[in-house]
């Protein structure tokens, strides 16, 4: 009986050890936290409130039961740019042998002219993540010397396609695009900006931008807004499917949106469409209402990339409980499709109303064509 004693005993101290971490007012240096099998319900309630603070950070967590593990979520907040956990707009795939996220990051904190960018991390596990880049404003452009943000990006011929939006300049917003062969140093599209709507039922503004292959040729969502700039809408263009991406290659697919908000939760606003194909089909996981409304998130299904049917009249992914980490929202998916057909959705979340930021994932299972957790 020795064995069991002996985990007890190490559950308790690693309990009263993360719990001195929470409680304490000190100011230290980042502390990394790695767990081995303790993803029990009262250790995951300390590490769960971790997000409290900025000088912990959960690297790790091993558990070889797969409900145990779930219990544990992956949170990640770069602290680079503002001094407090803030990544937005995660977009996850698997390039040479691991994980690379690219994410949104806040204008850094104190510095004069610096805008949105957009930051890289790492991981092997899809659960501990460390930054390894940043993607900041080419010097020798005009179009995104205020900021550039939102990424998506896809794998083809053995490099990291991005697409990303610029930042601050209102109606002008637009999506460029970018070529890696390492996943961290890219090279911009000398077309650039490579696709803003036209048409009378938007505003000529084009942001979140997802990029997939499906039926042939390559559908690209963006979100923008009626002409009055209030409401946010999804459109779609399309390219063929041996594009290079350049900007002459897309055509506006139909001139209206594809998907707009109707439910009373999706509030003036649908954005951040994510799909993934399944059977067939597109599933899209799209963010209903703006930020901290809260924001939550909701799927759509077609045939044909064009027409969309909602999966229910309720968000699949809803913001947390009053005192939880995503009470704020839980908002800007991402469903990422692994190598192995596995699905996972990203997402952001707070529970300060946008003054801090942190990125989590859920896996998401299929059963007769329809997700769940």
């Amino acid at each position: 009986m020795k064995f069991p004693i002996l985990l007890i005993s190490l559950i308790i101290l690693v309990g009263l050890f993360v719990k001195q971490l929470i409680d304490s007012p000190q100011s230290v240096d980042l502390v990394r936290i790695g767990i081995d099998g303790l993803s029990h319900d009262h250790v995951h309630d300390l590490l769960n409130r971790y997000n409290e603070r900025t000088d912990t950070r959960i690297i790790g967590i091993a558990e070889s039961n797969k409900k145990g593990a779930q219990k544990s979520p992956m949170m990640f907040g770069d602290t680079s740019r503002t001094g407090v956990p803030f990544s937005k707009d995660p977009h996850v795939v698997n390039f040479e042998g691991r994980y690379l996220m690219y994410y949104s990051i806040p204008p850094m904190k104190g510095v004069e002219d610096s805008g949105w960018n957009i930051g890289i991390a790492e991981s092997r596990d899809l659960l501990s993540w460390e930054k390894v880049g940043e993607i900041t404003p080419d010097p020798g452009v005009e179009y995104e010397k205020k900021g550039l943000c939102a990424p998506g990006a896809l794998i083809r011929n053995g490099k990291v396609h991005l697409f990303y939006q610029t930042y601050g300049n209102g109606r002008n917003d637009a999506i460029c695009h970018a070529v890696s062969a390492d996943g961290i140093h890219f090279e911009r599209n000398a077309t650039n900006p490579i696709f803003k709507p036209t048409g009378e039922w938007n505003c000529g503004r084009a942001i979140d931008a997802e990029v997939c292959e499906f039926n042939g040729q390559y559908f690209l969502y963006f979100a923008t807004r009626d002409p009055d700039y209030r409401i946010q809408i999804l459109g779609v263009a399309v390219a063929s499917k041996e594009t290079d991406f350049n900007r002459e290659d897309w055509r506006q697919a139909v001139d209206k949106p594809i998907l707009y908000p109707e439910l009373a939760w999706e509030g003036e606003c649908i954005e951040g469409a994510s799909i993934t194909i399944q059977n067939g089909k597109m599933y899209m996981f799209y963010a209903g209402a703006y930020n901290n409304w809260p924001q939550q998130v909701g799927v759509a299904v077609s045939d044909d990339g064009l027409t969309w049917e909602r999966l229910s009249d309720e968000p699949f992914l809803p913001n947390g409980n009053p005192g939880e980490w995503n009470e704020s929202e839980s908002g800007h998916p991402h469903i990422f499709t692994d190598t192995d057909g596995r699905t996972y959705l990203f997402f952001q979340g707070n529970n300060s109303k946008g003054k801090n930021w942190y990125i989590s994932q859920k896996e998401v299972f299929w059963h007769n064509g329809l997700p769940t957790f």
